[in-house]
């Protein structure tokens, strides 16, 4: 298939996929409908297995072992519930003739207009900016642990390391389309494999060695710190399996649509289950309560690797690269925002009236994340933060709410009170865990400063 042609609700018209009219050029541009489940199941990949999750052993930290495996078994199995449920809804709109290409086209369909105008789609749109603002931290600091490699008393900054990446993403953000990554994606999938493989092996070679510290499993704090520890680590590990892009993949499908998310949705759980769990148990085993954000962090003390240089090399250039990719997948929404307002659909992509805009707006909300990455670079206390607020309301709350009142089950029925059951509860967490977050930003404040060398 070539381009869409949607109404201004981003559905199919009446007329079909052929029909010329009140086309929007957001939909036209960037989620053109050409690929496979395989596709699919790579770009799915890269929105969930994103080197976030190298922050699972800090999870842990606060959880302990049986809350902390606990807590990524349930988030694993009810995001993987979640995901299907809103595929079964985006499959049954598109059979009726009504495709919805956005998350904000679901709500204005399913909820109403105010719902996909004045709260799912800033929600989505904000979220997603943010992981390209937290993605673009992780990449410069993973260039600043190659630069520590080489020359470990170097004096560049971390601020200069996310301009040299911002500048690097900048480049690739120009390309056109979501389905034109596919190539990268399927190559990145086997670099978060790799990648995740190398720091699980290298926690368990420094778990083993002389210079592993003596390993403290105890989780710390009184009770108030102990109960808002807990939340925080609900929403880190919230937030490494957050998607919040499950409409805009699912629009790269080349129709029919049936049955293909699915499957990708196998491919990516498949490498779920073994990265998220490999380098969370071993992370966590081999540091205990002493590991940090990162998992990388703890791989260098005072400026000496624990692990021989060519294999932390390894590790980092695996991430960096991951980390490229994994940026470009959530920049798609607000390239889709861009598309729409600037370009003109009745000219050809490739334009000057189209080329244009597209490379003014995409660099200056590239420069911008960068800018903001650079100014606040707490990458721990602003992750908890975005899950409660952000990926727990569009990942374990809206795909039950939309099930249940796109199909109406019985009130009877076992899916319809699991469905109810998971959004009430995650009401709850979404409340306590924004107060945790805020809470632990406060305290961490007196540590703040603009463009910190972290």
């Amino acid at each position: 298939m070539g381009t869409l042609a949607v109404d201004s609700t981003g559905r199919f018209p009446e007329g079909g996929e052929n029909d010329s009219r009140n086309l929007d050029a957001g939909a036209l541009f960037v989620l053109k409908s050409r690929g496979s489940w395989l596709h699919c199941g790579c770009h799915l990949t890269m929105a969930i297995v994103s080197p976030v999750l190298l922050s699972l052993p800090f999870a842990f930290t606060l959880l302990g072992w049986s809350g902390g495996l606990l807590c990524l078994t349930a988030a694993g199995l009810i995001t993987f519930y979640s995901y299907s449920l809103l595929s079964i809804v985006l499959e049954h709109f598109a059979q009726l003739g009504r495709r919805h290409l956005r998350f904000r086209d679901m709500a204005h369909d399913i909820l109403g207009p105010a719902w996909g105008r004045y709260f799912v789609g800033p929600l989505q749109l904000g979220i997603c900016y943010f992981a390209v603002i937290a993605c673009t931290l992780l990449g410069g600091q993973s260039l600043k642990y190659i630069y520590l490699l080489s020359r470990p008393n170097g004096s560049m900054q971390l601020h200069q390391f996310i301009a040299i990446f911002g500048g690097l993403t900048l480049i690739m953000a120009q390309m056109p389309s979501f389905h034109s990554l596919r190539h990268i994606n399927l190559v990145s999938l086997f670099l978060c494999l790799a990648y995740c493989a190398c720091t699980t092996a290298g926690a368990v070679y420094i778990g083993h060695s002389h210079k592993a510290s003596k390993t403290d499993y105890t989780v710390s704090g009184k009770s108030i710190n102990l109960v808002f520890g807990i939340f925080n680590a609900i929403s880190i590990i919230s937030t490494a399996y957050g998607n919040g892009i499950i409409p805009e993949i699912q629009a790269t499908i080349a129709p029919p649509v049936t049955g293909k998310m699915y499957k990708g949705l196998l491919v990516c759980y498949s490498v779920v289950i073994s990265t998220f769990f490999g380098v969370a148990i071993s992370g966590y085993w081999a540091f205990g309560n002493q590991s940090q954000p990162s998992i990388l962090s703890n791989f260098i003390v005072d400026g000496q690797p624990l692990l021989p240089k060519w294999f932390l090399l390894i590790i980092y250039v695996f991430t960096l690269i991951q980390i490229s990719a994994v940026n470009l997948v959530y920049m798609q929404p607000t390239n889709v925002v861009i598309e729409r307002k600037f370009a003109d659909p009745k000219k050809p992509e490739f334009s000057r009236r189209n080329v244009v805009p597209r490379l003014v707006f995409r660099s200056l909300s590239v420069a911008s994340a960068a800018t903001v990455a650079a100014m606040l670079p707490f990458f721990g206390d602003m992750m908890a933060l975005a899950g409660a607020l952000g990926i727990i309301p569009l990942d374990f709350i809206l795909p039950m709410v939309l099930y249940n009142v796109a199909f109406k089950p019985s009130k009877r029925s076992l899916i319809f009170w699991v469905n109810t059951a998971i959004a009430a509860v995650s009401t709850v967490l979404v409340a306590v865990g924004a107060v945790a977050s805020v809470r632990q930003i406060i305290l961490d404040a007196k540590t703040y400063k603009l463009f910190a060398n972290m």
